[in-house]
């Protein structure tokens, strides 16, 4: 059971992630979260290295989409001007916003990877269908509401239980 909550890769932000490596293994589409995964939950707009970030995903042939469980308002206002596709009340972890997603780029599971700062809804949404889940530190944790705060706190017991496991190890995160 906790062998879902375990991604493939843990690095402290989408700009540690080795983008040309994922490409290079046939990695073709991301699906994002917003909130703590982009920027801090109460950031209505991307900062100018996040779009710098969002070109050379683009520029490397990746298509990308922000599955957030955040209302229409919050996710268009951030997305739109972006021109991100999107999935907004999106219920993660359940399967249907990342099937969605992968509709939207015409990938399969094979071809996309999960990028989120939450064990319980983005890497555990992610690995029920097999994607490759891609885990960020959130951004800034004083922002987050209370249902984000609950889940942190099944999160660490989470943790804990994988650490005691030798499942979680800190120096698998890489830099």
């Amino acid at each position: 059971m906790f062998d879902a909550l375990l991604p493939k890769l843990q690095v402290d932000t989408v700009f540690d992630i080795d983008l040309e490596d994922l490409y290079n293994r046939g990695y073709r589409g991301i699906v994002t979260d917003l909130d703590n995964t982009l920027v801090g939950a109460k950031a209505p707009n991307a900062t100018p290295e996040l779009i710098a970030w969002f070109a050379k995903v683009k520029e490397l042939g990746f298509q990308l989409v922000i599955v957030s469980n955040n209302n229409m308002n919050r996710v268009s206002v951030f997305a739109t001007p972006l021109d991100i596709r999107f999935v907004h009340a999106a219920r993660k972890p359940s399967h249907a916003p990342f099937r969605k997603a992968m509709k939207l780029m015409e990938l399969n599971e094979k071809q996309t990877i999960v990028v989120g700062d939450q064990l319980l809804t983005d890497v555990l949404g992610g690995n029920r269908l097999g994607l490759y889940t891609v885990l960020v530190l959130p951004i800034a944790i004083g922002d987050e509401g209370w249902r984000t705060r609950f889940n942190r706190r099944v999160e660490r017991v989470a943790i804990g239980r994988l650490r005691k496991m030798g499942k979680w190890l800190e120096e698998e995160k890489k830099k």
